[in-house]
């Protein structure tokens, strides 16, 4: 039988409610989810956000993106998309060009060398996802994603998109505490 967040964190007093509850248990259930990532990718030299935008340029096609475009696809928020790129640029996993009618405009594409390593660990990722919630029937599943969905429609637009979230409280109060951090995500001020 799985352990209850509680018993997980040690946790002696009760939660201050049920979204903040949810919300440790989102955070707990995201991390070990990326910690299993990070196992399948360190064979290959990547991080979870680097495979990110590998993944991302590869569903772009022959056409590419800016960088922006990038950002806003991004699962994770990256504060600094240009010094991934450039990582990955340095690889030779991506190329990048400036445009000729606007110089300014930088196109990002995968190569064929960046394909090549996202085919090679399409597999291993797909098993890892199958190992770690495969145990859920479909309709869970469905059910679990359509919740996800559901919590994030009602929050704020900066938090959707991955820019700086706009809680109406000060950093050092959503730190503080995240069950109402949660709560102002959920019903924003």
């Amino acid at each position: 039988m799985a352990r209850k967040l509680k018993e997980e964190i040690k946790q002696r007093r009760p939660f201050a409610g049920p979204e903040e509850e949810v919300y440790l248990n989102v955070m707990r259930t995201a991390d070990a989810l990326t910690r299993a990532l990070e196992q399948v990718l360190r064979g290959a030299g990547l991080s979870p956000t680097q495979y990110n935008v590998l993944r991302i340029l590869r569903g772009a096609g022959k056409e590419g993106l800016r960088c922006r475009e990038v950002g806003e696809r991004m699962l994770t928020r990256d504060p600094d998309i240009t010094r991934l790129l450039d990582r990955l640029e340095a690889r030779g996993l991506v190329a990048r060009e400036r445009q000729r009618r606007d110089r300014r405009v930088v196109t990002s594409r995968i190569t064929d060398a960046g394909l090549k390593l996202l085919a090679s660990l399409d597999e291993p990722v797909q098993e890892q996802q199958r190992r770690l919630v495969g145990h859920l029937a479909p309709a869970q599943l469905r059910q679990l994603s359509m919740l996800l969905e559901a919590a994030r429609a009602r929050m704020p637009e900066a938090v959707r998109v991955g820019t700086e979230p706009r809680l109406g409280l000060r950093q050092h109060e959503a730190q503080a505490d995240p069950g109402r951090a949660l709560q102002h995500l959920i019903h924003p001020v």
